[in-house]
């Protein structure tokens, strides 16, 4: 007979805020794209807040948190970690990914969708601060757009793609 695991099944509550109106938003794409970034993770309960909003909105949060002027595409919180649980807030630019997008050669959404998988990323632990970890970052934004069925566009040459590297 097999041995029963006796650790708790992970709860993971996924909130959207949707504070803007330039962009349709696909709430199950945002939600199941979170889910694949956090899947496996060691934690029994993982709430994450994703918030879709405006250039306004982003870069006054950039300015207040992180000391930096003018909107961002995506930034991060980790709210909460401990033993188990993870609480986290990923906020998006509606704005940006549209502005960005076309010198990327895909939709709004797809690139929409790039920062919340970046952004969870980053609550998953990663990080890009060296052009290592932004290459392994690259590489698990091309795998979590994949499973949504879409190929990623990233930049090949050494500075990265611009767009995803703020937060």
């Amino acid at each position: 007979m097999g041995e029963e695991n006796p650790r708790l099944t992970p709860v993971t509550t996924i909130q959207i805020a949707n504070r803007q109106t330039l962009l349709p938003i696909d709430e199950g794409a945002i939600r199941r794209a979170v889910r694949a970034v956090l899947a496996g993770r060691d934690a029994e309960k993982t709430t994450v807040s994703v918030a879709v909003v405006d250039d306004q909105t982003i870069s006054g949060l950039n300015d207040r948190f992180l000391g930096h002027r003018g909107p961002t595409d995506v930034l991060s919180f980790v709210l909460e970690q401990a033993a188990g649980v993870l609480d986290g807030e990923v906020v998006v630019s509606a704005e940006t990914a549209s502005r960005a997008a076309p010198r990327f050669g895909w939709s709004a959404a797809e690139e929409l969708l790039l920062y919340v998988i970046h952004g969870a990323l980053h609550l998953a632990g990663y990080d890009d601060a060296t052009p290592a970890q932004r290459a392994a970052m690259r590489r698990q934004e091309t795998k979590h757009l994949a499973l949504l069925g879409i190929r990623a566009h990233h930049k090949a040459e050494a500075g990265g793609r611009k767009a995803a590297e703020k937060h």
